[in-house]
């Protein structure tokens, strides 16, 4: 199996990468944006047949397409995985559940 993520393969280019990941994040974004609201998983957070959970692997998938064919950049799980978590973060489409720590919530919802 040969290495592709140009991370391991040119790990001084701090420049690249970084603008490689902004664009993959920036990229979340936008996707997340095209949904209306997104509910985070309830009691278990690890279940992957929960909708937000395979909503990232679709996502994850189609931003290392969209970073191939966009910017023949190859990026590593693990930038796809922070990029995707960091627009979740920023996102106002996503809500935590109650279980989650959710403190805002009211008793009648």
């Amino acid at each position: 199996m040969a290495i592709d993520f140009d991370l391991w393969i040119d790990p001084d280019d701090r420049e690249r990468h970084r603008a490689a990941e902004a664009a993959l994040e920036h990229w979340f974004m936008e996707r997340l944006a095209d949904f209306p609201h997104l509910r985070l998983p309830g009691p278990d957070p690890y279940d992957y047949d929960a909708p937000f959970n395979r909503l990232h692997a679709a996502l994850v998938e189609r931003a290392r397409d969209h970073s191939l064919h966009e910017y023949a950049y190859s990026p590593t799980p693990m930038q796809l995985s922070q990029a995707f978590y960091r627009a979740v973060a920023r996102s106002n489409k996503v809500i935590l559940d109650f279980q989650h720590g959710d403190s805002h919530r009211s008793d009648t919802d």
